[in-house]
């Protein structure tokens, strides 16, 4: 009687445990298709109300054309050369910044620094992602575009300079975070077999410890992209908002999301304009998937390799 007892709470307990498991595997589903819905909701929302103007306005001058100017009395012109090449400058001038000075900073904190320093660093360095962009956006507005012009004697007071300067100050701390976090994921084995064998502790940690973590470094400076591309408030009052073809960084230049945030409130409802800021917009999801997917493939090359 006993052991047929301890037989039925067994089974009991092994029965409410797998409903258990399987609920909480359904609750997790439910979280990561509510992500994919969201998503395809997004899509379909920008393909909605931007495939209208590739039906009613010139798409090849709007992928090849040098000027938008929509308010024209004459003839509107929707071309998005300009905001694309501005978006690809600033970004590019944000990653040129923030790279070098956000995965050094980490390899600091992760392998050198005193544990008292980096107590103190990390949570200084954390503070930034939670300073408005606005704030950035005025701090480049007052401040930084007034040294700039001091120092460069720059074309215009408000150019790509000072919008990458922002942005990488901006991606520094998902770089340096993220970075730091692979980096100390490392095997302390693999580090001590390299000392081990003769090497320093510099050689150690350029040739074992970066090339372990560079898949997460790699992760962490696409999402330092991913932030600068989609930024709008800074680059919106950092760069001067001039939708020209420059490839000089001390002019004034404009993004694709600036453009979208400074005209879509002003914009009649329904009209080639408006249709012509969400074909923006999905150019610009474009751009950010593709950037995601080379990413994707990389990570997986260096994950395959180290």
């Amino acid at each position: 009687m006993k052991h047929t007892m301890f037989s039925l709470k067994k089974f009991d307990y092994k029965k409410i445990r797998n409903i258990k498991d399987k609920t909480v595997r359904k609750i997790l589903l439910g979280f990561g298709l509510t992500a994919v819905i969201f998503i395809i909701l997004i899509l379909a929302f920008l393909l909605m109300e931007g495939l209208p103007f590739f039906f009613n306005g010139d798409s090849i001058d709007f992928f090849t054309g040098d000027v938008w100017d929509p308010s024209s009395p004459n003839i509107p012109r929707y071309g998005i050369l300009p905001m694309v090449l501005g978006t690809f400058l600033v970004t590019l001038g944000a990653i040129v910044i923030a790279v070098p000075i956000g995965v050094g900073c980490s390899i600091y904190l992760a392998e050198i620094a005193h544990p008292k320093i980096r107590e103190t660093l990390k949570p200084v360095i954390e503070i930034l992602a939670g300073i408005p962009s606005v704030v950035y956006g005025f701090f480049a507005l007052v401040v930084l575009s007034a040294w700039i012009d001091d120092f460069f004697h720059s074309t215009t007071r408000l150019n790509a300079l000072t919008g990458s300067i922002m942005l990488a100050v901006m991606m520094l701390p998902i770089i340096i975070s993220l970075s730091e976090d692979a980096i100390r994921s490392v095997p302390r084995e693999m580090k001590e077999a390299s000392l081990a064998l003769g090497l320093t502790k510099w050689d150690t940690i350029r040739g074992v410890v970066i090339p372990a973590a560079l898949s997460g470094i790699t992760a962490a400076i696409i999402l330092g992209v991913a932030r600068a591309i989609g930024e709008t408030m800074t680059v919106l009052m950092a760069t001067g908002n001039a939708p020209v073809i420059s490839f000089d960084m001390l002019t004034s230049m404009r993004t694709m999301t600036a453009t979208i945030a400074v005209e879509m409130g002003e914009v009649p409802f329904g009209s080639i304009h408006y249709h012509a800021l969400f074909a923006v917009g999905i150019v610009l999801f474009v751009i950010t998937f593709v950037i995601n997917f080379i990413a994707d493939k990389v990570m997986k090359r260096f994950r395959e390799k180290y």
